[in-house]
């Protein structure tokens, strides 16, 4: 495990062991009595399908409905309204492959606020797209994640504006770990909660607040195998600096900040992680949109493709499969039906 600086608050709240535990889960309640009036108590409902195919009791906790189309606008809310008041008049910055980057757009417009967005120039077209028709004023940047994230970060700093972290801060962790608050009220006894993993912040927030309802939950990261940089820093015990490949699963894709703080929390709060090949995101995006109705981006069908993939591991269980966001083009859903596979 890394070492844990003790002066460090709120951060402590989060890599300390389980005697903060009260800490961390009120701060997320906090957060969630925050930014309530701001977004939607999505539903976490039944999947009969899938719970038929892995012999278990399966809910969609549905953050592709959440405004802005995916869980991020609960981080970015939760962080903007945690600003001072002299901050809150600056410029605000952040970097985005796309779903932060929308959730951003529709922060900074709903609080009448001014904003700056870098996006990589790998972004997906519909994502780059839909920040264009946002308005907030943006930039592409880099490669990847990393190099936006890096570049923007370092304008923030240089020129006295405000940097909104996309994963890498305590509030946008307390943020996304709202759902987890929501979850331990609409679905009682859950035996597991299977999660999608980029930079980390989302299963933190979440497996931060269960653990300290109850430590027997398990929660379960996944990854696609062809960019699972948080997998494979964990396994190392530092982040990594690994070359990502090509994926559906682009909201997830790319690499980790150095020094971010969510690598601590997923090596004490991530029970394990599951790892997918494209096919298989491909295959649960199908069943999702054609069995329960959900049509979602290839990074939000991870959380199935995960649990049908080990559907001995979860049989007789409660398992609750946090669907992330629904930012897909309509022509990457059309050949996932006719069984193209993306383009």
């Amino acid at each position: 495990m890394c070492s844990i600086d003790p002066s460090i608050d709120p951060l402590i709240s989060f890599v300390g062991v389980f005697g903060y535990g009260a800490v961390v889960k009120n701060l997320i309640e906090e957060a969630l009595g925050r930014i309530a009036p701001h977004i939607r108590r999505t539903e976490c409902k039944p999947a009969p399908a899938i719970s038929a195919s892995v012999d278990g009791e399966v809910f969609l906790k549905l953050e592709n409905l959440q405004h802005s189309g995916s869980f991020k606008l609960r981080g970015v809310i939760n962080k903007i309204l945690s600003l001072s008041e002299e901050d809150s008049r600056k410029l605000l910055v952040t970097a985005s492959t796309g779903n932060h980057g929308a959730a951003f757009a529709h922060a900074v417009g709903l609080f009448g606020l001014q904003g700056k967005l870098f996006m990589p120039k790998t972004a997906a077209a519909v994502k780059i797209e839909n920040v264009r028709a946002s308005g907030v004023p943006f930039e592409l940047i880099g490669e990847d994640c990393v190099e936006a994230e890096s570049h923007a970060a370092a304008f923030a700093r240089e020129h006295g504006h405000v940097w909104i972290s996309p994963y890498n801060d305590p509030e946008v962790i307390h943020g996304q770990g709202t759902i987890g608050v929501e979850l331990s009220e609409q679905f009682e006894a859950v035996g597991a909660v299977v999660v999608p993993v980029g930079g980390g912040g989302l299963i933190g927030g979440i497996a931060g607040y269960l653990k300290a309802v109850d430590p027997s939950i398990e929660v379960i990261g996944c990854q696609p195998l062809n960019s699972c940089v948080m997998y494979e820093s964990v396994k190392a015990g530092k982040i990594l600096d690994i070359e990502s490949l090509p994926t559906i699963s682009d909201a997830t894709a790319g690499g980790i900040e150095k020094g971010a703080i969510t690598l601590e929390l997923c090596q004490r709060l991530v029970d394990d992680f599951v790892l997918l090949e494209e096919e298989e995101i491909i295959e649960a995006m199908r069943i999702l949109h054609e069995e329960e109705g959900v049509i979602i981006e290839g990074a939000a069908a991870l959380s199935t493709a995960a649990v049908l993939k080990e559907r001995a591991r979860f049989a007789g269980r409660r398992i609750a499969l946090v669907v992330s966001g629904g930012r897909v083009d309509e022509a990457t859903i059309a050949k996932i039906l006719r069984s193209e596979g993306p383009t």
